[in-house]
């Protein structure tokens, strides 16, 4: 495993060089994170190098970094995270990149590059907010057409912003604001005298 990881980290650098902006090597694995404008350019190097051959995107997400490990954010707020396989030389990689904006996060669409970022792509769109550019069918995955925001957000209200329910007078399913009232549930703890002793 050590020498496996020792042959990517070479294999990496030399390819990506200063490209790469924060290489970590923690666990048995290998993350990098690069720059948004050199992001679609890094991932079809990653595919195409004879040296590293990242033929699969096994996965990509999106993450909010506000208020990471209960902190408050410094830097970016929003990150794409892809891991890729090579299958031909076994072997992974963690790939992140930030967008330079927190009030319209972009970065690169890589659908160009794995067709399997396509449906990835559009539910950290919904979920987060973050915009692929150049993504050819980017609309919402998970939440309804008339949902209101990007529910991953940490700064999404947890009852949301709308809530939906079926009027019968009106024969069709409406949109409302939440009703929910807002209360703090704290547990009532009854005892019996005497509990858990004798008498």
């Amino acid at each position: 495993m050590t020498q496996r990881l020792d042959n990517l980290q070479a294999a990496l650098q030399a390819a990506l060089g200063d490209s790469i902006k924060t290489f970590v090597r923690d666990r048995g694995e290998i993350t990098i994170t690069v720059a948004a404008a050199d992001y679609a350019a890094i991932a079809t190097r990653l595919r195409d190098d004879p040296t590293l051959k990242f033929e699969q995107l096994i996965d990509l997400c999106g993450v909010d970094y506000s208020g990471y490990a209960n902190q408050p954010c410094e830097g970016l707020r929003y990150c794409v995270v892809s891991h890729l396989l090579s299958v031909s030389l076994n072997w992974r990689l963690r790939l992140k990149v930030f967008a330079p904006d927190d009030e319209l996060p972009s970065v690169a669409s890589v659908t160009d590059v794995w067709n399997s970022a396509n449906w990835f792509e559009r539910e950290a769109f919904d979920l987060y907010g973050i915009v692929f550019e150049g993504h050819v069918d980017l609309r919402r995955i998970l939440t309804d057409y008339g949902f209101i925001g990007h529910p991953m957000r940490k700064d999404f209200p947890t009852t949301g912003n709308v809530e939906m329910r079926y009027d019968a007078e009106k024969k069709r399913v409406i949109y409302q604001p939440v009703s929910i009232e807002p209360r703090e549930i704290t547990p009532r703890i009854v005892r019996e005298d005497h509990y858990g002793g004798s008498k």
